[in-house]
C-alpha cells in the first residue's frame, strides 16, 4: 500500500466578499502532492494559486471543502493547533525575505528555533543545509551585508530548521535577477534531491516552474 499525499484536497471552494461582489477565487479544487514532491502552481494573476498557497499554509480558512496537511484535518483544527502545524510542519519562504535587518543571518535563523521552542545547537544534517545553501561562511553578517540571493536562501534555511514536512514558497525568486534566481531556484532542487524535501511552489515563471517535478496550472479559480 502506498504512502498517503502529505497533501490532500477535495473540492476546496474559496469566496470573497468585496462590498455586494462575490469573488470565487478557488472553484473545486482537487489536488494530492506526496511526500518528496517538489510541485511548481502556476497560472495567471487571479488564478487562485495564492489563496490556494494560503489556505494550505494554514494561514486562511477555505469556504468550503477538506484539507489534510501531515495527516491533520486541517479544519478540524483549534487556531491554536494550527498555529502549532505551522509551527513544527510547515515551512515558508516569500518573495520578501523578511529578514530581521539589526540581527546576523545566524541569528535569524535562530528566531525559527525559538519560536518552536527548540534549543540546542543544530544537528549535522543542517550544517550540511547550510554549505548545500552556500551561506555557511555568511552566517555572521547582517542582511544589508549580503546579496538578495543570499538572503532567500537565509530566508529558505530559516523556514527549514526546524525540519519541517513541507516547504511553501511563494514567488520565491520574485525579487531576484536572472543568476540569483537560478541559484536560489537550484538550491530548492537541491533540498528536494538531497534530503527528500517536500517543496511546492507558486510562481508566475515558466522557467521557474520546470525546476519542479509536476507542473499544476491553474486558471480562474481551478486545476486545468
Amino acid at each position: 500500500m502506498s504512502d498517503p499525499p502529505i497533501i490532500s484536497i477535495r473540492e476546496l471552494h474559496k469566496t470573497y466578499r468585496v462590498g455586494e461582489l462575490e469573488v470565487h477565487a478557488l472553484r473545486g479544487v482537487d489536488l494530492d502532492i506526496q511526500r518528496g514532491e517538489f510541485v511548481s502552481i502556476v497560472g495567471p494573476s487571479g488564478s487562485g494559486k495564492s489563496t490556494l498557497f494560503y489556505i494550505i499554509g494554514g494561514l486562511m480558512p477555505p469556504s468550503s471543502g477538506s484539507i489534510r496537511i501531515a495527516g491533520q484535518d486541517l479544519l478540524g483544527l483549534t487556531d491554536a493547533e494550527r498555529t502549532e502545524l505551522r509551527k513544527t510542519s510547515v515551512g515558508f519562504v516569500f518573495q520578501k525575505y523578511n529578514l530581521l535587518p539589526t540581527l546576523s543571518a545566524r541569528d535569524n535563523i535562530a528566531i525559527a528555533r525559538d519560536i518552536a521552542d527548540k534549543n540546542g545547537p543544530l544537528d549535522a544534517q543542517f550544517q550540511e543545509v547550510l554549505e548545500l545553501l552556500g551561506i555557511a561562511s555568511r552566517l555572521d553578517h547582517k542582511p544589508r551585508a549580503l546579496s538578495g540571493g543570499e538572503q532567500q536562501r537565509v530566508a529558505i534555511a530559516r523556514a527549514i530548521v526546524n525540519g519541517p514536512a513541507i516547504l511553501l514558497a511563494d514567488e520565491p525568486t520574485g525579487n531576484l535577477d536572472t543568476e540569483n534566481s537560478k541559484a536560489v531556484l537550484g538550491v530548492l532542487r537541491g533540498l528536494n534531491d538531497r534530503i527528500g524535501q517536500t517543496i511546492l511552489m507558486i510562481t508566475h515563471n515558466p522557467e521557474a516552474a520546470e525546476y519542479g517535478h509536476r507542473i499544476v496550472r491553474m486558471r480562474d479559480g481551478r486545476i486545468e
